[in-house]
């Protein structure tokens, strides 16, 4: 099986995480929601398949780059 990694866009905090490891995601289905510049900014599965990995937690301060989840396909 393929893996989709799903990485921070822009730098911010995360507010909450809709997703949990071993759950199912539909393309375009929220993962979490990114504050940045005081807007929120919904993350969305550019896959769809099963949550293998989530790397962020609610209330979290991320980076550019830096790995949110990893979707199996």
């Amino acid at each position: 099986m393929a893996q989709e990694r799903v990485e921070v866009p822009l730098a911010g905090k995360i507010i909450d995480v809709n997703a949990t490891v071993g759950s199912t995601v539909g393309e375009g289905d929220v993962i979490c929601t990114l504050e940045s510049m005081k807007m929120e900014n919904p993350i969305l599965a550019p896959v769809a398949g099963r949550i293998t990995e989530i790397g962020v937690t609610a209330g979290q301060a991320v980076q550019s780059g830096e790995l949110i989840a990893m979707i199996e396909y």
